[in-house]
């Protein structure tokens, strides 16, 4: 079962990473043609990218999250290094969030906006990959840096939590 998951995580996890590195390429070159002024180039384009976003890579992400939730709780992993990947994939997703973002105003614009330049998010999901594959086959001991967190972070105060909090 979890030899499964894994197979899903990772399969998911290399279309969602592909998509995170194509997307900003076609965006670069095929979103800056002289043809994507065209209403036909436009077309084009608009219906690539939006296509490759919703059907592809966005399904790809999610698949992706839920099978490595699913194996987070299944294996009981807590370690620190775990917990930075964590951190990783959120910056995956954020980016996956911010280039949705950018393919939405390029159909609000009906062609008349100019993509701003989607280099910053091809080189933050490349980082973001990459500290995540180190995270995960070096599995590093992150253990001194969490010994100089204060100790506020890293044990309950033994308050209770405000009533408006807790839901009912």
């Amino acid at each position: 079962m979890i030899a499964l998951i894994k197979a899903l995580h990772l399969a998911t996890l290399a279309l969602w990473c592909a998509g995170l590195i194509a997307l900003p390429v076609v965006m670069q070159i095929y979103g800056r043609t002289p043809k994507v002024h065209t209403q036909a180039g436009f077309a084009e384009f608009r219906l690539l990218s939006h296509r490759a976003y919703t059907l592809v890579i966005t399904p790809a992400a999610v698949i992706t999250i839920t099978a490595g939730s699913l194996l987070f709780v299944l294996e009981g992993l807590r370690d620190p290094w775990m917990l930075a990947k964590l951190g990783a994939v959120a910056g995956m997703v954020l980016i996956h969030a911010w280039l949705g973002h950018l393919i939405s105003l390029t159909g609000e614009g009906a062609g008349r906006y100019r993509i701003p330049s989607p280099i910053p998010a091809l080189v933050g999901a490349l980082g973001f990959m990459g500290l995540t594959l180190w995270l995960v086959l070096a599995k590093p001991e992150l253990a001194p840096l969490t010994d100089q967190l204060p100790d506020w972070l890293l044990h309950p105060r033994g308050r209770e939590l405000p009533s408006d909090l807790v839901p009912i």
